[in-house]
């Protein structure tokens, strides 16, 4: 029997289900009862990429049925290493199709895209987590270069707060601070209210 070819090709808007299902932990949170700001994500995200010089976002078909996708984009390092380096966005493959040369094929979409550019390095982001994909990026060369941490605002205040000194907060200063905080966080509901 011999093996199936994947095939790649840029993403369309009707790719946009797919591709929201595929990366529906990627993608911001919302009502999981309305799916329809996950849609309209997808297809703002499809639309700049057919419009843009320096973004590809690749669907990855095996035996005809879509299999795998990845957002490449060029871009640099980070804020202060302004080394240009195509971005590889979460190369996602359908779990039943994994180990059928889909991911490899995203990857070396990810590297001809970067000569396209005529650009030498590759970075990507992978779960710490994602075991499974943490070694097939490390078989792949890619090393570790920082870890990537998130947390909503509100946590970080609290816990913010509950690293002060004692009297930290304390005072003109620290009680203007938590006035204006409170104001914002008001306005901002008010806003989301109406």
């Amino acid at each position: 029997m011999s093996r199936s070819q994947v095939v790649l090709r840029c993403a369309t808007g009707a790719d946009a289900i797919f591709l929201a299902d595929l990366w529906d932990t990627s993608l911001r949170r919302c009502d999981p009862t309305d799916p329809s700001v996950r849609l309209a994500d997808m297809l703002s995200i499809i639309t700049t990429a057919q419009a843009s010089p320096v973004q590809r976002l690749v669907v990855a078909e095996y035996d005809g049925r879509p299999a795998g996708a990845v957002l490449l984009e060029v871009g640099t390092v980070s804020s202060l290493n302004l080394e240009a380096t195509v971005r590889v966005q979460s190369p996602t493959v359908v779990p039943a199709l994994r180990r059928h040369g889909v991911g490899r094929a995203l990857m070396e979409a990810a590297l001809a895209f970067a000569d396209e550019q005529d650009v030498t390095s590759l970075a990507t982001a992978v779960g710490s987590g994602a075991r499974e994909s943490n070694r097939f990026m490390a078989r792949l060369a890619l090393s570790p270069l920082a870890t990537f941490r998130t947390a909503p605002t509100a946590a970080v205040r609290a816990r913010l707060r509950g690293q002060r000194p004692a009297g930290a907060a304390t005072g003109p200063t620290g009680r203007q601070v938590t006035r204006v905080v409170a104001a914002r966080r008001s306005m901002r509901r008010a806003r989301a209210a109406g």
